[in-house]
């Protein structure tokens, strides 16, 4: 079994991150998945939520992903998300607001998003 696997995540715009890491946590529609190195494969589709990243070297990445896929094959890992952000690039009161303006336009979706931003940079 090999000690690391290969994750690129990616959204619709652009590359997010890319790495060795040890543990990826995702929420798919089937529930949340721990992906390590040696998985078996696997194709699902993702729920929005935040994705924790272990790096190879000790470290953590948080992202707030919003939809899309994750498929894993050969120790490599790919999620492919329609929308993706670290979670040190979240303005907090960017998405503070935004969760306020969801709420009092009553925006399910947008409410939403605002939540898992805040999750995400809560993650840290």
């Amino acid at each position: 079994m090999a000690a690391e696997l290969h994750v690129e995540l990616v959204a619709a715009d652009r590359s997010v991150w890319s790495g060795e890491a040890t543990l990826v946590v995702a929420r798919t529609t089937s529930g949340d998945i721990g992906v390590m190195p040696g998985h078996q494969p696997l194709l699902g589709v993702l729920e929005s939520g935040p994705v924790t990243i272990r790096t190879s070297d000790g470290g953590t990445v948080i992202a707030a992903v919003h939809g899309g896929f994750i498929s894993f094959a050969d120790d490599k890992l790919s999620l492919l998300a329609e929308i993706a952000e670290l979670a040190d690039e979240i303005d907090v009161q960017r998405a503070e607001r935004a969760l306020e303006l969801a709420k009092s336009d009553a925006d399910a979706a947008a409410e939403r998003r605002a939540e898992i931003r805040l999750r995400a940079v809560a993650v840290l």
